[in-house]
């Protein structure tokens, strides 16, 4: 009867790079209250400090409106906005499901057949340095004008960046684990699932952040370029007819939904992959 094969996921690894290693949790460690107070303090000088400056040299709302104005402004739009906001997140969600998805399919392929990786990877690189904005007329004029085009730019942009971040997290498993797992008689399946994925997990997490803000990046620019709606559209819609206040109250918006996806794949990751720091 053959040995069990040994789980590393709980074990400290000796070669993978953890959230620390990658600087996902740099800054966001648990804070004392002094230093929350102190990061509100400064936050409340900048804004009052700017609002005070606004006002004071009269700067006309047009130019750059005080803060004041755009809170207000938010209030105001923001039940006009939510239906944007809708479209904004299902073209986001829908476009980075399939780009991550690819993207990590990939990356296990390419970790295991190396003939595969030196095929592909010259139409990854031209993936990560076209910027996808340039393609979405293009889809435009072959989709349209609906959710087809934006999606599809989202899963362009998301899908690499996913892709070379979880590839870099399989090839650096400790190759002592590995060869312990071989010793055991353990096959390339079962050492992928055992060992290299649960290594691989802090920089996974890594790649699907930096996906999902380049695809949250390339969401609005596609909304820019052309449809009547999400909140890209907005921004156009604003900034041609000079309503600063909504504009910005758009930019904070957005602002914001960059902070979440942030905040949420740094707590996925402080879960599922806290031992690896």
């Amino acid at each position: 009867m053959r040995d069990a094969i040994p789980e590393f996921n709980k074990s400290q690894p000796g070669g993978g790079v953890g959230l620390s290693g990658v600087s996902l949790a740099a800054g966001t460690g648990t804070r004392t209250r002094k230093e929350i107070a102190i990061i509100l303090l400064v936050a409340v000088v900048v804004i009052g400090g700017l609002e005070v400056l606004l006002r004071w040299f009269e700067v006309p709302h047009y130019i750059l409106p005080p803060p004041s104005a755009i809170a207000a402004a938010l209030v105001k739009e923001f039940p006009l906005l939510l239906p944007h906001l809708r479209d904004t997140l299902i073209c986001l969600f829908a476009g980075f499901g399939i780009g991550a998805s690819i993207g990590l399919i990939l990356a296990a392929v390419v970790t295991q057949k190396p003939f595969v990786e030196k095929v592909i990877t010259p139409y990854i690189l031209i993936l990560v340095t076209t910027p996808m904005l340039a393609l979405v007329p293009l889809l435009i004029l072959r989709f349209g004008f609906g959710y087809t085009p934006r999606i599809i730019a989202v899963a362009l942009a998301a899908g690499p960046m996913v892709m070379i971040n979880a590839a870099t997290g399989f090839r650096r498993t400790d190759s002592a684990k590995i060869a312990l797992a071989r010793s055991y008689g353990a096959s390339v399946l079962q050492i992928f699932w055992k060992i290299r994925a649960p290594m691989a997990l802090p920089m996974i997490l890594v790649g699907l952040m930096i996906g999902a803000i380049f695809g949250l990046l390339t969401c609005v620019g596609a909304e820019m370029v052309g449809g009547g709606f999400g909140l890209g559209n907005r921004l156009t819609t604003y900034s041609s007819m000079i309503n600063m206040p909504e504009f910005f109250a758009v930019i904070m918006i957005l602002s914001i939904m960059g902070i979440v996806l942030y905040v949420l794949f740094f707590l996925i990751g402080k879960k599922w992959a806290s031992w690896e720091t």
